[in-house]
């Protein structure tokens, strides 16, 4: 079943550190060896050993119409014909920008860059150049990809390899990062008391989704736009994961929160390595060549990746009904697994985003996301996979709608999923 898939690992362990380009992708936490893919079309992912899956991982979040939609890989095949990358200004990109926009208000003036990563540690620069402050605040449990100072108690793989903190990270560079815990209002509001005029900027995913899906507490993110305002701090909402996800506006239009930058990935790009940072006109006017904050990319605004964006957004927002297809389709799934697994099991989702997690008695922060049973989420993976169901390997990472998953893909994940939850 997974020989191909197994002497590829192989092979890459040769070359590549631990076999993968990322580290979830190994399935460590699960006790698999990882599947290797060939080709995904819509809802359905197919890897090297032949194996055809219902795909809910979604390359982690872009492929919210599904993998190869017709319209993108028509639009991507004809840029490609003009050229690969030019390294210099190009109509698409500023395109992207208006529609960036128009779509999130709030980012009234934005930069392309390559990845989710890229995006976050610009923003957080842009935000101590804008303040002339150092510190910053992050929660427990949210991933704001791999820069230095946000490798400090972060999710996803980093929680799912049981290393929140990272070797190489400096004392002197982690020292500014702040950890307070999400849903906690008392430990954000404790230190802005202990770091009176030092906080430039309280970055925040307003959906956590890599230690699971968790939900914000009313009235918590309106608790931490008052508390940033009232003490001349930026609120960065990392949407890299909820932009265009929960809505065309993302988080920000869904819980009716401005913050002051945002960072986006994943869909925004189309399947295809692109990310962005935004907010203000003033705070993004401190970026070069407008500013002192220096930010460059010799691949940013890459003119394939900016063209798969803008196919995939202006589907979107050509068919709203989309989102309403996406929580139909996500909320079958959440009942299903409710009615199966019962009190032993947690389940959280808003919108297209889903979590199960192996623990009763509900999930509002990390450490009941970090007290869930991780052994038995391997076993559900295993018997999810081995039955054409292809999840996260990971307790610590989201489940993905598209909207080309059908509602027969649906009820066969429903029949499946609730064959294994029954047992527990």
């Amino acid at each position: 079943m997974e020989k191909r898939s197994a002497e590829l690992f192989e092979r890459g362990k040769r070359h590549i550190p631990g076999g993968v380009n990322s580290p979830v992708r190994a399935y460590g936490a699960v006790g698999r060896t990882p599947r290797f893919i060939r080709s995904a079309k819509g809802a359905r992912i197919t890897d090297e050993d032949g194996n055809e899956m219902i795909d809910y991982v979604c390359s982690w979040g872009p492929g919210i119409l599904g993998s190869a939609h017709p319209r993108v890989i028509r639009a991507v095949q004809k840029a490609c014909g003009d050229g690969l990358t030019f390294g210099a200004p190009t109509e698409k990109e500023v395109e992207l920008a208006e529609m960036i926009s128009e779509l999130v208000p709030s980012m009234e003036v934005s930069r392309l860059v390559n990845s989710g990563t890229e995006a976050v540690m610009s923003a957080i620069r842009a935000a101590r150049g804008y303040t002339g402050r150092d510190k910053i605040i992050k929660f427990r449990g949210c991933y704001h990809g791999h820069a230095d100072g946000l490798l400090v108690k972060a999710g996803s793989a980093a929680l799912t390899t049981s290393v929140p903190d990272s070797a190489g990270v400096p004392d002197s560079v982690a020292e500014n990062t702040l950890i307070a815990d999400f849903n906690d209002e008392v430990s954000v509001a404790e230190l802005f008391l202990a770091n009176s005029g030092k906080i430039a900027a309280v970055i925040v995913e307003p959906v956590p989704a890599n230690m699971g899906v968790v939900l914000p507490k009313w009235p918590f993110l309106t608790f931490l736009r008052d508390i940033t305002n009232r003490n001349g701090t930026l609120l960065i909402f990392d949407e890299v994961i909820t932009g265009f996800r929960l809505g065309l506006g993302g988080a920000q239009e869904y819980y009716k929160i401005r913050p002051d930058l945002t960072t986006l990935g994943k869909i925004v790009g189309g399947g295809m390595p692109l990310g962005a940072y935004g907010g203000r006109r003033e705070i993004m006017n401190m970026v070069s060549p407008a500013g002192p904050v220096y930010q460059a990319g010799t691949l940013s605004g890459n003119p394939i990746a900016v063209t798969a964006g803008l196919e995939t957004l202006r589907i979107l927002k050509e068919d709203p009904e989309i989102y309403t297809r996406l929580e139909y389709r996500a909320k079958m799934l959440a009942e299903a697994a409710v009615e199966a697994g019962g009190d032993s099991i947690s389940v959280n989702r808003l919108g297209s985003l889903m979590s199960i997690f192996f623990r009763s008695g509900g999930v509002n922060d990390y450490e009941q996301a970090a007290g869930s049973d991780t052994k038995a989420y391997a076993d559900y993976f295993g018997y999810m996979l081995d039955h054409g169901i292809y999840l996260a390997p990971s307790q610590f990472e989201a489940m993905f709608v598209s909207d080309a998953h059908t509602e027969e893909d649906i009820l066969k994940t429903c029949e499946v999923m609730q064959s294994y939850l029954q047992t527990i």
